[in-house]
């Protein structure tokens, strides 16, 4: 017997009855590999047997990387960000896949309990940073103030101004601490998010990663974006700065956030043949960022 559609099938219910009409049309008549942005700068994702060639001498690096960060005791911090559906597990996966779990944490907190609530904000972020030779990825992090906290309408308008307020501080207080902050923004259009999500919904393996944010999520694109624009003012800058890349393309996408972790640390043995430079046609700062 098959399993029922998580939430009752909101998401194809969503595709059908409120999706705009472009976004439906791109998803009804795009090809599985096809790219549904028109503006994105590829038609189509880049063939598997290219990626996977140029993923495993990338892989390789990580480990040598990681073998620097724990004989060094460098301190990493890299955050992934990004709407929902953007890619972010799928490239934390492939980052982490072949690392030590003692020294490559990943960070996936549920929302704040009770008592965290009372905390400061920054707090329950701060006991998950590194120790020396250690390297967290945070799966979301302190940013969710910034973006769907806001949305939800989770925090107040006073709440977030102070997280904005002491968001530089903080971050620089990290930096000058001699951690090193790779902050990754992965973006994803509005017509490829809501494949991503539909896919989640008929796939039984997949149903874990729909959430009731997501669903509720898919009518607030406007806000999300605005919440998105506001924090970049805010929280990008010389010290912390923001790599974004756009995700339409899962394959490029990796590839690009692989590269852009290995770009910031000078680790022993680096072949920079092989690490290469991120492709600007879909990675670089908040300037290149698309809200819808």
């Amino acid at each position: 017997m098959p399993l029922p559609l998580p939430f009752n099938g909101a998401v194809s219910r969503f595709l059908a009855d409120e999706a705009p009409e472009d976004i439906r049309t791109a998803i009804e008549e795009g090809r599985k590999r096809d790219i549904l942005d028109e503006s994105y700068p590829y038609d189509r994702w880049m063939k598997k047997g290219d990626y996977e060639a140029e993923l495993e001498p990338l892989q390789i690096e990580l480990v040598k990387c990681q073998h620097w960060v724990q004989h060094s005791g460098a301190r990493v911090v890299v955050v992934f960000e990004g709407r929902d559906g953007s890619g972010k597990g799928g490239a934390i996966n492939r980052v982490t896949m072949n690392l030590n779990p003692r020294i490559a944490h990943v960070v996936a907190l549920s929302k704040p309990t009770e008592r965290e609530r009372t905390q400061w904000y920054f707090q329950r972020y701060v006991a998950h940073l590194p120790s020396a030779g250690e390297l967290t990825l945070f799966d979301r992090s302190w940013y969710n103030r910034g973006v769907i906290e806001k949305v939800f309408e989770f925090c107040s308008a006073e709440e977030r101004a102070r997280f904005f307020a002491q968001l530089p501080g903080f971050e620089q207080t990290l930096v000058g601490e001699g951690i090193v902050l790779v902050k990754l923004w992965l973006n994803v259009g509005r017509a490829e998010q809501l494949r991503r999500l539909l896919r989640r919904e008929t796939d039984p393996l997949r149903h874990w990663k729909l959430s009731r944010i997501d669903i509720e999520g898919l009518a607030y694109w406007d806000a999300y974006s605005e919440a998105i624009a506001e924090t970049f003012r805010a929280s990008h800058s010389p010290i912390a700065p923001w790599t974004v890349i756009r995700g339409d393309d899962k394959y490029r996408a990796r590839l690009t956030a692989i590269r852009a972790i290995l770009g910031a640390l000078d680790y022993e043995g680096k072949d920079t043949d092989v690490v290469g430079a991120v492709d600007p046609k879909i990675c670089g700062g908040p300037e290149i960022w698309q809200p819808g």
